[in-house]
């Protein structure tokens, strides 16, 4: 699994909400991947994550999102 590979769930703002709905998703996105950090190794391993594919997805600005969101 790459580290971009692990997509959270973020808002449908995202795609077709224009700027405020674009700047609520990437806030949510932001907190999705804070909150991804602070996770325990246990919790890592039951959604099959390892702790550096967090820690990268969790270094990743609120604006770097996989483009199929933006469409």
């Amino acid at each position: 699994m790459s580290a971009h590979s692990i997509n959270t769930p973020l808002l449908g703002a995202m795609r077709h909400e224009g700027f405020f709905g674009q700047l609520t998703g990437m806030m949510a996105l932001h907190k999705q991947r804070r909150d991804l950090a602070k996770l325990d190794d246990r919790a890592l391993s039951d959604i099959g994550v390892s702790r550096y594919q967090a820690e990268i997805e969790a270094s990743r600005p609120a604006w770097d999102v996989p483009q199929h969101w933006m469409s």
